[in-house]
């Protein structure tokens, strides 16, 4: 039995011109331990593969199964960290932190080990030296650490970002990229991660999973990273295997671009041919 299966998921949505369909067919299975990534263009529907898994959003076919029992619902055991790091602004580190602690933990924990583990939690992100001090008063990279930690707090069995590290500048986003790895390679956390950067995604990953374009976006290719952990990006940077990796989710994003603007040109081009034919 596979840890998390996602299948043959389709979803639709209602639209003025009437049913949008988002996704067709997307399947996936994932082991326990797994790092995916999901890249593909703008609009291929990863953010709303994330949002069935989460339970956010029910399929209109196929479904979601997480170690044998069926999602559809939200619930503590897929925690998800968005770009925006939601927390609220007048409660401190911790207290951002505590919230989600006393949700999932008030009945099977004391207040010294919820305390202890918000704490263990605001550590793991490097984040200890500023756990009293209130959104307003630490950076952004300092948010999203916070944000990283209140979802870790929750013990998921799934930690589910999507483009945790989007809003973020070149240096910040290096920096927590590597406390991520750092902390799966502790934890062995299932992560899903929807991202726009290649590097990020081969640096990262177990798996990349590369969406087709929408509408009706299914999954076109995945690719299995098999870099040993764990991983420099120094010395990835000249390392043959990963800029082959790199090579192949790129020419897959091309192609897939290329592939969709001939033929809406060539749609076009019969239209007007047709129009033509029609008045002559």
């Amino acid at each position: 039995m596979h840890f998390l299966q996602i299948s043959q998921v389709s979803i639709e949505f209602p639209t003025p011109k009437g049913q949008f369909k988002a996704l067709d067919g997307v399947s996936l299975n994932i082991r326990q331990g797994d790092f995916i990534s999901l890249i593909g263009h703008s609009g291929c529907g990863k953010s709303t593969v994330l949002n069935i898994v989460a339970g956010l959003y029910q399929a209109t076919e196929g479904g979601v199964i997480l170690e044998g029992k069926e999602v559809n619902e939200p619930g503590p055991e897929r925690a998800v960290v968005f770009q925006n790091h939601s927390l609220l602004p007048w409660l401190t580190a911790y207290q951002n932190v505590e919230l989600a602690v006393k949700q999932v933990f008030n009945r099977t924990k004391s207040k010294a080990e919820m305390k202890e583990w918000i704490e263990h939690n605001l550590e793991l992100v490097h984040m200890s030296h500023a756990m009293h001090k209130r959104p307003d008063e630490i950076s952004g990279g300092m948010k999203q650490r916070v944000g990283i930690a209140r979802a870790l707090a929750m013990q998921p069995k799934v930690l589910l970002m999507d483009e945790p590290f989007g809003a973020l500048d070149a240096l910040t986003r290096a920096h927590l990229q590597d406390s991520v790895m750092e902390i799966q390679n502790k934890l062995g956390n299932t992560v899903i991660m929807i991202t726009h950067d290649v590097d990020e995604a081969v640096l990262l990953s177990d798996r990349i999973v590369m969406m087709t374009n929408g509408p009706a976006a299914t999954i076109g290719e995945i690719l299995d990273v098999e870099l040993d952990r764990p991983r420099d990006r120094l010395a990835l940077a000249d390392n043959p295997e990963y800029n082959r990796y790199r090579s192949e989710v790129l020419r897959f994003l091309y192609e897939k671009q290329r592939k969709v603007e001939p033929f809406e040109n060539a749609k076009k081009k019969n239209q007007t041919n047709n129009k033509s034919s029609k008045v002559a």
